[in-house]
């Protein structure tokens, strides 16, 4: 639920990050301990880098934010559907860029990243693709990766982590959380998937 700031300033909204699902071509579906987490009516805005892979799953995705509105979806290099290639949402004083990545070559190469988030004048530019979660900030610009939310496999990396990211932004501050499923292994050869989350909080900041 939206709150305001202490001061009465700004009002809070939270955007998932997610993307490249890749159900069911490369996995049977979203892992249940993401499920639970990602429930109907708490969400603002969604923002997805693409490559869902199936109607059910575009469905399931539509029912995440609190105005179906706010839900954005660009298009992957093995999508089908008419989304676009290119997006931009303004959330808080933070202008939002949002791609697949496929367009990016070298796969995830800053400086071909740091070309498109001049292009569209963003300041923060969301991009998937490697399926590796990652963030970075250069001269106050910010490039996020929420990997793949399933732990599909790439041509990159056979051993994908399931991962996505969620910001909380506020007026020109943003707190961003890196949520992922590792697996934890014991000495008596026994294992299980455990959630890890807020492995990493990171602030952006815009300045005014």
């Amino acid at each position: 639920v939206s709150t305001q700031s202490t001061w009465g300033y700004f009002i809070m909204e939270l955007v998932l990050i997610l993307g490249d699902f890749h159900i069911p071509q490369k996995s049977a579906d979203i892992p249940d301990q993401f499920k639970e987490l990602l429930k109907p009516g708490k969400i603002h805005h969604v923002l997805c880098t693409g490559n869902i892979g199936n109607a059910e799953t575009a469905a399931w995705l539509e029912t995440i934010p609190i105005d179906k509105k706010n839900l954005k979806i660009v298009k992957g290099d093995v999508d089908t559907s008419g989304t676009p290639e290119v997006d931009m949402a303004t959330i808080g004083h933070f202008k939002i860029g949002l791609i697949h990545g496929h367009q990016i070559v070298p796969w995830g190469d800053l400086e071909s990243l740091g070309t498109v988030q001049k292009e569209l004048d963003c300041d923060i530019l969301i991009s998937g693709h490697t399926h590796i979660i990652k963030a970075m900030t250069i001269d106050s610009k910010h490039f996020l990766n929420p990997g793949s939310i399933t732990g599909a496999t790439s041509i990159m990396n056979s051993e994908v982590v399931p991962s996505f990211m969620l910001l909380s932004i506020e007026g020109y501050q943003a707190n961003l959380y890196e949520y992922r499923i590792e697996a934890v292994s014991y000495t008596h050869l026994r294992a299980h998937e455990t959630l890890r989350y807020l492995v990493c909080r990171l602030l952006l900041e815009k300045k005014k």
